[in-house]
């Protein structure tokens, strides 16, 4: 007779096929603990919520980033944690394209955005880097600016004679903090919606004023 354990575990697996890897979600960030939560690192602050949504653990070492695999509207999804600071995310992302033969428009990239306030989040089919220097890198590497991206609001600069690394390396407040991660609900719903196909519906539900 099996053991009744041994058969949980075949149902389990019955139960949730993995799909084969066809979007790339990728956070960006820098790695170690002390860039945790600045601002910078919004990217993969998004990927950490996003991933408990999905239950999926973003652990484990490939193409120069931690990553984790989840199944998101039926489509597999790899999501992406670049580990070569963010400067360079663009390589990371590229080498995961290659090998699962992903093309830009199934590449969706969170990142932070100085020119938007704290708390306000917009969707973009495509573009420029807008002076992101990870997106700059993902546009470099994937000689594209045709992949989605879902920027967060960490605010401009207090003052202009301020550096702006100094700026993005620094942390949220508390009230900040609460601020962006109100909305990650919105940036998780339109990653699904994004993923459905429907770009659109995920422009209207995260390009809206943020919550009062």
């Amino acid at each position: 007779m099996a053991n009744i354990f041994d058969l949980f575990k075949k149902i389990e697996t019955e139960q949730q096929p993995k799909a084969p890897i066809t979007w790339l979600l990728v956070g960006l960030g820098n790695p170690g603990d002390k860039y945790t939560f600045t601002r910078h690192n919004a990217g993969f602050l998004a990927i950490d919520y996003i991933s408990q949504r999905l239950n999926v653990k973003v652990n484990r070492a490939k193409f120069d980033a931690l990553v984790g695999e989840a199944t998101v509207g039926g489509q597999g999804v790899m999501l992406m944690k670049p580990q070569t600071y963010m400067n360079e995310s663009g390589r990371a992302v590229r080498q995961a394209a290659d090998f699962y033969k992903i093309s830009p428009d199934h590449i969706i990239v969170l990142s932070d955005d100085v020119s938007l306030d704290v708390g306000i989040v917009r969707v973009r089919k495509s573009g420029s880097d807008g002076g992101q220097k990870g997106l700059r890198s993902i546009i470099y590497q994937l000689n594209s600016d045709g992949f989605p991206r879902i920027k967060m609001g960490v605010g401009a600069k207090p003052h202009p004679e301020m550096n702006m690394a100094d700026w993005v390396l620094s942390k949220f407040t508390e009230p900040e903090q609460k601020l962006i991660f109100d909305r990650y609900t919105d940036v998780f719903e339109g990653v699904q919606k994004i993923v459905a196909g429907d770009a659109d519906g995920a422009m209207q539900l995260c390009n809206r004023a943020k919550k009062d």
